[in-house]
């Protein structure tokens, strides 16, 4: 078997490695097959061979040792004229030197383009691919496939202080905390800001998760706040906080200079303060890839920043804007970005939702969401789907203070009304996920809508507190939900069946602290209605 093993490598290399004109890559390939098959144990061996050697012939072929200096050392050089680029035959006006050439060239055949500069990666064995497979099993189930079995879990973050921002950035490299988890970014309604430790999910238990509580935010020497003062009227929410996609840094609006500030996480440090609009901003939002930032401001008008990279990690934003974007009559409330399909939403006070492309900055088109009266509804939040659909949330005013509706409609890519769906209770947190919407509202609900229809997806949990802000993971695997008393609510879905049998087997776990970190996340929330003051 070795023997032929080796004959049939020599047979390909020879074709590789000299090719020719009559002889196409497709049939060499089904002349290894036929000499492959017919012998099995040989069939088996030269697959693993060649699997272990394939980057060794790609560097040879199409990669760095195809010239130079590498294709000298591992004597992989041929005539000159079968290289890309290395005669111009057009540019031969002697016909019989041409036609020479025209020769060789046939009689050597030709070289192929060069495509990589750096060594080829060696491919993945059988083995290291089975165990790669392997755990692909012990990722956190989605959330959203198992509606029917949800569970919430409370974890205690500022104690009495409304929690505006919680989430979990979706590229982060490496952990703040602890090696191998993530951070789970917080915000204070005063500016406290929180990095704790969060594991979705434990290999023999998938549906809990490990939270581990920033120990800062329960010291008042160690806490970290963002830098003040706010503007007068506008309420420190996630409408104005975004966490930029690796973790690293908090961009904020609102303040009182009309600037956007840029602060970075680990030490709460203040490191770009940047002011081009005229008044107030009322809102930001971040692309999915974290490219680009949008802000929104009482000035009537949107800018599209670039994020800075150095080193592969967000490092701040553009000085200057990429676009400005102009088009309501009134104060911008919310806005959204779409890199990936080339939008830049934004809804406003005068009852319009405008759409530009972020590239060019052109308007595109105008949305107004229905509404009842004849005056038009303010938009107070908007979120984009990675297909492009549009959902808007507008306020109706009632007769009388306090009994206004609220309103949801959802758009496809091109503008055309989806749907529609008025709601008695006050929606203050809105997220937008592929096939679904979350909505968490001032009366302590949260919704679990089809994106498509707005009809209820399943009944609404009940957590009896007002709701502040509303994320879902990366991996889909729970909603991390803001509270007002500061609570955050982690809601899961079923239960394991070693906790439901109550088989806690020590070797699962490998320390008693292990255990206690999981139990931590175990904590059932059983909500209270509040007392009547």
């Amino acid at each position: 078997g070795e023997t032929v093993m080796y004959s049939m490598w020599k047979i390909m290399c020879f074709f590789y490695f000299k090719p020719h004109k009559h002889i196409s890559l497709h049939q060499i390939h089904k002349i290894m097959f036929f000499l492959a098959a017919s012998y099995d144990p040989f069939k088996i061996i030269f697959d693993e061979h060649v699997s272990a050697h394939l980057h060794e012939w790609i560097d040879l072929i199409f990669g760095y040792k195809q010239r130079g200096p590498e294709a000298v050392e591992a004597l992989n050089v041929f005539y000159y004229c079968t290289y890309e680029g290395a005669v111009d035959l057009d540019a031969i006006a002697n016909e019989t030197e041409r036609k020479a050439l025209e020769g060789i060239i046939s009689n050597f055949g030709q070289t192929p383009c060069q495509l990589l500069k750096e060594p080829h990666p060696p491919r993945m064995s059988a083995e290291n691919a089975f165990r790669r497979n392997a755990r692909l099993d012990i990722l956190p189930p989605n959330l959203f496939d198992q509606l029917s079995k949800l569970r919430s879990f409370k974890e205690v973050v500022s104690d009495g202080l409304p929690l505006v921002q919680a989430v979990v950035p979706r590229n982060q490299t490496r952990s703040f905390i602890i090696p191998g988890s993530d951070i789970l970014v917080t915000v204070s309604a005063n500016g406290m800001i929180g990095t704790h430790s969060w594991l979705p999910y434990d290999k023999n238990i998938a549906n809990y998760f490990t939270f581990t509580r920033d120990p800062s935010v329960s010291n008042p020497k160690t806490q970290r706040f963002l830098s003040g003062p706010f503007s007068p009227g506008v309420e420190i929410g996630s409408q104005v906080l975004v966490v930029s996609t690796d973790g690293r840094l908090l961009f904020s609006g609102g303040h009182w200079d009309c600037s956007i500030r840029v602060t970075m996480l680990g030490k709460a440090k203040l490191v770009g303060r940047i002011c081009r609009h005229i008044d107030v901003v009322t809102c930001l939002a971040l692309d999915l890839c974290g490219i680009y930032l949008i802000s929104g401001s009482r000035d009537t008008t949107c800018m599209v920043w670039q994020v800075l990279q150095q080193g592969g990690f967000s490092s701040g934003l553009s000085p200057r804007p990429v676009q400005v974007l102009c088009g309501h009559d009134q104060e911008v409330t919310c806005v959204a970005i779409s890199t990936e399909l080339d939008m830049a939403i934004s809804g406003s006070k005068d009852g319009t939702v405008i759409m530009h492309s972020v590239r060019r900055g052109q308007y595109l088109l105008t949305l107004r969401p229905p509404c009842e009266s004849c005056l038009p509804a303010p938009v107070a939040q908007l979120e984009v789907g990675i297909e492009g659909h549009i959902v808007a949330q507008t306020v109706m005013e009632g007769r009388s203070a306090g009994k206004e509706k609220y309103a949801l409609h959802v758009y496809s890519v091109n503008g055309t009304l989806l749907a529609s769906e008025t709601l008695d209770e006050k929606i203050s947190a809105l997220h937008l996920v592929p096939d679904y919407l979350i909505v968490g509202t001032q009366q302590g609900n949260l919704h679990i809508r089809e994106l498509y229809s707005l009809s209820l997806a399943v009944a609404p949990l009940a957590l009896k507190v007002p709701v502040r802000s509303v994320s879902v993971t990366k991996e889909s695997s729970h909603i991390l939900v803001g509270l007002e008393d500061g609570k955050l609510i982690v809601v899961g879905a079923g239960k394991p069946e070693e906790v439901r049998s109550g088989q806690f087997s020590r070797r699962l776990w490998g320390s008693t602290r292990r255990i206690s970190q999981v139990s931590s996340g175990e904590t059932e929330y059983n909500p209270v209605e509040p007392s009547a003051k």
